[in-house]
């Protein structure tokens, strides 16, 4: 029998605050979360209580981390507090994107979500303390993702953040990419008496750089607060942690707000020949089009260009009680409950112009795909729109667990963990989540659109902002609601076989309810005179600005061409107008009478076994082999809206009337088993190896299995949409190849490098079916529309002619409102083309390849340090940007990554200068058929400061730039000219203190 090395009695506690600035060390870590199972030693720590030894110092940090992650099975990273309630960033997803292969979503300039290794957020699931996070959003419709949002949970009271590269067989399922366990602090693990509290004051730039109406304070206040003892005998202990935050901030976007359509190059608009759509551009005979696109190629179309200004409001509050007590030596019970909620309000306007595809003139980029650099309608008198949105929304998440764990004896020990977590989101307002009311002035003439720059500039010919002109369109007032719950129990137990051997097993029950759900009260009256015109609405509410101020970081916002001109209100004196001109509010606040429910339970059973062995043949190695196998039943009825009336009310917009509402309900199960193997080998004192393998799944978001049906209440010239849940859809599966090198130069000091592979298969493939639904037809293709082609000459693309065709000679027919401006479709018209959108599962199988590189070089005593981290990530599941309709086999989340950090430290100071980058990545697949379109984050690097000085041993002061260079963040389509959208935001500085009793 060999002798075994020594186990590290170290919890990631321990661990280097400097992991933030790594990105890199991988840590072993303690039974809260997954536990990486190693030589015999380490097995057994991970169902005892383990030492905890708290290290503050970056330097001290940096060698312990080193040490843990020389120890460790498979690939761990970790984050740790450098201090009782001073986590290195104050938002957790920041924290994370310092991580080797760990990149985030921003939202408002803030991290919120997660992609590890090229998969998207709701392919990583997040456990709080070991336990699986419910996750609630809002998304303007019924909210469907899995994800969780980091934003919620402030870092306060986070002692250690832990993400699993590599599968365990005691891991629940779901972490394709990573499964990541938020630990908070415990009094036992604490063990001496603390009081402490602290203060920042928090300045946004972005709050200051907009118009009056969304402008928010100066410096918000964060209020944090911990208190944490335990008995002199050691058998009880209480922890209270709270924090309150405060921040307004804000952005400015230019943005084609409705997307675009893209087409194949043959198609055109030319009514009199076989190819023609709407939205086509005219053929290259016209002359209209410079460089029109050729038949082999594709182009897209804008449907507008939108420029708005958004001021954001947030309060965050997060709680935490721990109760610890040891009743016998061999028992430690922990009862928990912690809360968050976080409160938005945010106030809009915009201006936007929008394209009928009539008149079009411009110029083409050569090749494929081709997007435009001018695009252009000639037009008369048609509407500049300007619009005001107010959304206040609260998210609140709760759990409530107990653990039990016991020392039955010298070689068995058992852990027992019960949990109740909730997570809802929903309006904090009455009037709904997201509203929206709608104004234009009917005077606007020929108008482009020059997206060659980074920033799109709209011109519009001969056209001047007069507030006597602006008078009341359409509105809407959506609410939406999701409420997410996890019941949760777990077993484990770790049996201590001999010297060289032990094995993990245990059992979990697990039921997940979903509950998505949505109501839309929408006034459809646009064009002039839809509430009374002009003169129903009072000049002094209409002030006016300019646009270019908003977007100075931005190149191209000074262009001399831009229409930099438009009028901001307030949206509550807006309402107050609306509803003095309407004579009524019916049509003014939201429904809390959810017309679209969908509700969804998943109940998983999962069984487990690891055995782990530690021994020698010539070198030292380590394995743990597993297997895991779990079944999952998915319920999922629903209630759904009824279509009945189907009404032309403008030159695109043809909504849809819903009357009354029916039920609905589908099933689907599945079973697998997933197996799993961690190896490594110390090759010599300085140099480990380790190779890993595994089996995971990636769950379908709500919205793929949610059993109703959803119709978009807003049809166009060209068909309505929608889509329709499969609760039968089985997950995404992965089997997954990891290899990992180290070199251990010099004391702190390394280069690591490693590979991974996954394979990808029954990958969850949108797809668009066109169906009808009886009754429901259209006035497009129907009686009146045909005699206004063939009798008035009209183009079949020209909305506009066709509209005025049809008021001008069937006014007072049946469905003709010709003072109202609407056409209402007939039992005898064409039934109206839905693409419904559902989910499938792909037989294809996938490859997914990347790799990591890490180093990190300490400059002796000097107290100066560096670290790098790199990740690049292949696929073949990327978007084909030159294939028009929708596509299927994409991963959302797939790009590069990296961080660069340099720091010093002394007893006094200690100094962060952080970069973070990520390469350009898919964030989005849009299906549809014309509208079908992927959505890439262009490149984004950052770098952030922090500065903190001691003042004495309690007082500890903080500097902290965020966004220190003030970057913007820019999105595209299928090449750059396709503009998503290009975001103003700004620096945010914080100043604070720390104080212990």
């Amino acid at each position: 029998m060999r002798q075994l090395r020594p186990a590290l009695r170290l919890t990631t506690l321990a661990a280097a605050s400097g992991l933030l600035c790594m990105g890199a060390a991988q840590a072993q870590q303690p039974n809260a979360g997954p536990t990486p199972s190693t030589s015999v030693p380490q097995a057994l720590a991970s169902t005892t209580q383990l030492e905890t030894v708290v290290v503050t110092g970056i330097r001290k940090s940096l060698e312990t981390s080193v040490n843990l992650k020389r120890s460790s099975s498979g690939l761990v990273d970790g984050i740790v507090a450098e201090d009782i309630g001073k986590f290195p960033d104050t938002n957790l997803a920041e924290s994370l994107s310092r991580i080797s292969g760990v990149s985030i979503d921003r939202s408002n300039g803030e991290g919120t979500r997660v992609t590890v290794r090229g998969m998207g957020p709701d392919f990583n699931l997040v456990l709080l303390n070991g336990r699986q996070m419910p996750a609630s959003s809002i998304d303007g419709s019924a909210p469907s993702s899995r994800s969780f949002d980091f934003s919620n949970l402030a870092s306060d009271g986070v002692a250690a953040l832990e993400v699993y590269k590599t599968s365990r067989a005691s891991s629940p399922t779901g972490g394709m990419g990573a499964t990541i366990n938020v630990r908070t602090q415990r009094p036992f693990d604490i063990k001496e008496t603390i009081a402490q509290v602290g203060v920042k004051l928090v300045s946004d730039q972005s709050a200051r750089r907009l118009p009056g109406e969304e402008q928010g304070k100066n410096a918000t206040p964060e209020l944090s607060g911990i208190y944490s003892t335990q008995s002199n005998d050691g058998m009880f202990g209480i922890a209270l942690m709270g924090t309150y935050q405060v921040r307004d901030s804000g952005y400015s976007q230019a943005n084609v707000s409705s997307g675009w359509k893209t087409f194949d190059g043959i198609k055109d608009n030319d009514w009199s020949g076989s190819n023609a759509v709407w939205g086509g551009l005219p053929p290259a005979s016209s002359g209209d089009i410079k460089n029109r696109p050729t038949a082999n190629s594709i182009y897209s179309v804008p449907q507008n260009m939108n420029y708005s200004f958004t001021g954001v409001h947030r309060e965050r509050l997060n709680g935490q009680l721990v109760l610890q007590m040891r009743p016998v030596k061999d028992v430690v019970g922990t009862l928990d409950f912690i809360m968050s909620e976080q409160k938005f309000r945010q106030r809009r306007n915009d201006i936007s112009a929008w394209f009928n595809y009539g008149g079009q003139f411009g110029e083409y980029q050569q090749g494929s795909p081709s997007s435009p650099i001018i695009y252009g309608e000639r037009m008369t008198n048609s509407d500049l729109a300007m619009g005001a949105s107010r959304i206040q929304t609260k998210n609140k998440n709760q759990q409530i667990g107990l653990n039990l764990k016991w020392k039955a004896t010298d070689a068995l020990n058992f852990d027992f963990d019960a949990h109740h977590a909730t997570a809802t989101s929903g309006a904090n307002d009455p009037l709904g989540t997201s509203v929206t009311l709608g104004t234009a002035s009917l005077n606007r003439n020929d108008t482009y659109v020059d997206f060659s720059n980074k920033f799109p500039v709209l011109n519009i010919k001969g056209t001047t902002l007069d507030p006597k002109l602006m008078e009341l369109q359409g509105s809407v007032f959506g609410n939406s609601y999701q409420k997410n719950e996890v019941n949760q129990i777990q077993t484990k137990g770790n049996w201590k076989i001999d010297a060289d051997s032990s094995l993990d097993f245990g059992l979990s029950l697990t039921e997940v309810k979903n509950r998505s759900a949505f109501a839309n009260v929408q006034r459809d009256t646009w064009g002039g005179g839809a509430a009374g015109g002009p003169s129903a609405m009072p000049d002094d509410i209409w002030k006016v600005d300019s646009i270019s101020k908003y977007f100075s970081r931005i190149p191209g916002s000074n262009d001399p061409r831009l229409f930099n001109q438009f009028f901001y209100f307030n949206f509550e004196d807006l309402r107050a107008a609306a509803i003095k001109a309407l004579g009524s509010d019916s049509l003014l606040k939201a429904s809390f009478n959810f017309t679209d429910d969908y509700r969804t339970t998943e109940k998983s059973q999962a069984l487990f076994g690891q055995y782990n062995l530690a021994w020698d043949w010539g070198v030292p190695m380590d394995l743990s082999a597993g297997l895991r196998y779990e079944r999952t039943k998915v319920h999922s009825p629903s209630v759904e809206s009824v279509p009945s009336t189907v009404r032309w009310v403008s030159a695109n917009e043809i909504p849809i009337t819903f009357n009354g509402t029916t039920n609905a309900s589908r099933d689907g199960k599945y079973g697998y088993a997933l197996p799993s193997i961690d190896w490594s080998a110390d090759l010599s004192a300085d140099w480990k190896v380790r190779a890993s393998y595994g089996k995971t799944i990636g769950r379908p978001g709500w919205n793929a299995i949610q059993g109703g049906r959803t119709l978009n209440g807003l049809a166009r010239i060209d068909g309505g949409s929608g889509s329709v849940g499969n609760p039968d859809l089985k997950p995404l599966q992965s089997n997954n190849l990891d290899f990992s090198s180290e070199y251990y130069y010099a004391k702190s000091s390394y280069v690591a490098a490693s590979y991974f592979r996954k394979s990808l298969k029954d990958y969850n493939e949108a797809v668009i079916t066109p169906q009808t639904i009886a009754g429901i037809t259209t006035p497009i293709g129907g009686g009146y529309f045909q005699k206004a082609v063939q009798l008035g000459k009209c183009a079949a693309n020209d909305s506009g002619c066709i509209r005025d065709y049809i008021f001008a000679n069937f006014a007072g027919q049946p469905g003709v409102d010709a003072a109202n401006k609407i056409i209402t479709a007939q039992p005898t018209d064409p039934l109206l083309v839905f693409q419904m959108g559902t989910f499938q599962n792909n037989e294809r199988t996938s490859k997914l390849n990347g790799i990591e590189l890490n180093a990190q070089h300490i400059f002796g005593n000097t107290g100066f340090g560096v670290s790098a981290n790199f990740t690049k990530v292949r696929s073949n599941l990327s978007y084909d940007n030159n294939k028009a309709g929708a596509q299927t086999n994409v991963l959302v989340g797939l790009g590069d990554s990296g961080n660069l950090v340099g720091f010093y430290e002394n007893e006094t100071w200690t100094t962060r200068l952080a970069y973070n980058w990520r390469g350009k990545f898919l964030a989005a697949n849009y299906g549809g058929v014309e509208g079908a379109q992927p959505l890439y984050v262009e490149p984004y690097g950052q770098f952030d400061l922090s500065v903190g000085y001691n003042f004495d041993k309690n007082l500890r002061l903080q500097f902290e730039a965020i966004n220190l260079t003030d970057q913007y963040t820019r999105t595209h389509l299928r090449n750059e000219n396709q503009i998503g959208a290009v975001t103003q935001l700004g620096r945010r500085i914080m100043i604070g203190a720390r104080y212990k009793f």
